[in-house]
């Protein structure tokens, strides 16, 4: 319920002022409400959206699913600008009819971060808690005021009492003349104390627990086997000591690269020769140029090569160098001085080379990277040193450089828009990646690792796609390659009815190719067809976002630099 006579004024104020995005459009799917949380998701004015298709603005909506059915989408999962959200998309009746609906959408990147996070946190004190309870030593954890917090299972049968019974007792309740009360107290160990303790010859080791220099309890430790057997009781605790090591190094996988051989998908043969060369390359710490067409894989190359070399324990940082400002990049890649320039933070900032020290740093789109930072990243290589903005100090670094790129380097030369010394200096291995046009024969496990993937998310169970989809993933040319596919798919889980993703559940450039595809019955030239399909295809996706460039490249799945490539080969200018 409202405020009856509320004005309208401050009912948009309110809606305004709420941090998740709103959106309301009616039984035609016009857009009625457009808040400002979604003006900052969807980067478009209120004024622009309001009146519009809601396809027009946000392409791969689920509402008019909504509005044919009446039924409530709850809790649906989307990526959008690498960013994932939760989406509630409720159904608005009027007089017993849908008159329109309404989708309330929440960012949970972070949540979902801090949930993966907690439950690795969860998992290892599960581990840990196991491995205290199996061991053979008595084991009693007292805080600082000596009242007991852990007792294990060997501690319990050797005093003949129940957990219960000491969980928050003082230590002298459950063990006459012990110190362990004095040793949380002082900080000081008591080391190898030999005492009697229900007839049994029992070893005493009592240690002080400290975090951040400060003693926060104590360890009391009883070791009342034969003592004869401590060298078979050592060679276990050895044991779970290189088990506590394995799982140290599962969460500092989890955070470093994400993906590893296992991600890079296909049995094509240059795909097999691939993972292969990985395999020996990551052995070296030489510098990788990876190469090939946008959304070919090249950044899951660039984590696979730094999971399998011996610099897996050390930080993977990521740059993309067309994505941050020129007058911003030099300052993100080598860091700066405190005072090196207006507006510079107090005690300066470590750049990315910096944090990579010790790992890998990978530089994407490395055709990008202006010409001056060009002759910095030059004497990083040779060097191995870097220096920070306002420093005039030279540090040297310890990293493996892997860069990508999907731009023709050799052309860019010829230009004078790259150094050509910097050239032959990134290109001392060079890994290729065939389009997906190329290996087609990966269409079949890709879909697959797709499908699987996205049910997981969505938590829904498609179990494959319709006859007459699969046909047509067959014939299409895939220009935006893996990257494209994996969106065509994401965007079908997003309003797909039932088990199966049919041809209704494609985006319309690709229902249309459908229609054009037989074309490939006539006589000519394969070249001739895959531009005449591919002109198509950026000329409808054009049509349907009114000629946003940056909405079509992601619908597309390939970079704008290479839709204005492609627009310009077309004479598609406005």
């Amino acid at each position: 319920m409202i405020l009856p006579n509320l004005p309208i004024g401050r009912l948009l104020e309110i809606i305004n002022s709420i941090h998740n995005g709103i959106v309301a459009v009616d039984e035609e799917g016009r857009i009625l409400l457009f808040n400002k949380a979604m003006e900052k998701i969807y980067r478009c004015p209120a004024e622009e959206a309001i009146g519009k298709q809601i396809k027009r603005i946000i392409p791969s909506t689920g509402m008019y699913k909504v509005l044919k059915t009446g039924q409530l989408h709850i809790g649906r999962k989307f990526y959008h600008d690498n960013k994932m959200y939760l989406v509630n998309r409720t159904p608005i009746f009027s007089e017993g009819q849908t008159s329109g609906a309404v989708s309330v959408i929440q960012e949970i990147t972070e949540l979902q971060s801090v949930l993966q996070e907690l439950q690795s946190v969860k998992d290892l004190m599960g581990t840990l808690e196991t491995i205290l309870q199996s061991a053979y030593d008595g084991l009693i954890v007292v805080n600082t005021q000596g009242l007991v917090n852990m007792v294990n299972d060997a501690f319990c049968s050797l005093f003949e009492v129940q957990s219960q019974e000491c969980l928050g007792k003082h230590v002298l309740d459950i063990i006459e003349n012990s110190k362990l009360h004095f040793v949380a107290a002082n900080g000081k160990a008591e080391k190898s104390d030999l005492i009697i303790v229900k007839g049994k010859e029992v070893l005493v080791m009592q240690i002080p627990i400290v975090k951040e220099g400060v003693t926060i309890g104590a360890l009391g430790k009883f070791i009342y086997k034969d003592l004869n057997e401590l060298n078979a009781l050592a060679l276990k605790v050895n044991a779970l000591h290189s088990e506590l090591v394995y799982y140290r190094d599962e969460v500092q996988k989890f955070r470093s690269a994400k993906y590893g051989l296992d991600n890079i998908i296909g049995h094509n043969a240059e795909i097999s020769r691939l993972r292969e060369t990985i395999k020996r390359v990551a052995l070296t710490n030489s510098t990788v140029l990876i190469r090939g067409e946008t959304g070919t894989g090249k950044e899951l190359v660039a984590h696979a090569l730094h999971m399998e070399s011996g610099r897996k324990y050390g930080p993977f940082i990521k740059v993309n160098c067309a994505a941050i400002p020129e007058q911003l990049l030099e300052s993100e890649l080598f860091g700066y001085d405190e005072g090196a320039f207006t507006g510079a933070k107090k005690r300066g900032q470590i750049g990315k080379f910096e944090l990579a020290d010790g790992g890998t740093i990978f530089l994407d789109e490395i055709g990008d990277l202006p010409l001056p930072l060009q002759s910095k990243l030059l004497r990083v290589l040779q060097e191995k040193e870097i220096e920070r903005l306002g420093s005039g100090k030279a540090k040297k670094i310890d990293v493996r450089v892997v860069v990508a790129t999907n731009q023709i380097l050799e052309d860019l030369i010829k230009k004078g828009r790259f150094r050509e010394d910097l050239f032959y200096r990134l290109n001392v291995v060079t890994l290729s990646l065939p389009p997906l046009r190329e290996r087609k024969e990966d269409l079949d496990c890709l879909v697959e690792h797709f499908i699987a993937k996205f049910n997981r998310e969505f938590s829904v169970t498609v179990n494959g796609m319709a006859p007459s989809v699969w046909n047509l993933f067959r014939n299409y040319h895939w220009p935006g390659n893996v990257r494209e596919l994996e969106n065509v798919i994401e965007r079908a889980f997003n309003v797909v009815e039932g088990n199966m993703v049919l041809l209704q559940d494609l985006p319309s450039y690709l229902r249309k190719f459908t229609q054009s595809s037989r074309l490939i019955a006539r006589p000519q030239a394969l070249q001739a067809l895959l531009e005449q399909t591919e002109k198509a295809a950026i000329k409808e996706v054009l049509n349907i976002t009114e000629g946003n460039k940056a909405q079509a490249a992601k619908l597309l799945g390939i970079s704008r630099a290479w839709l204005y490539r492609k627009i310009s080969q077309y004479n598609l200018e406005d």
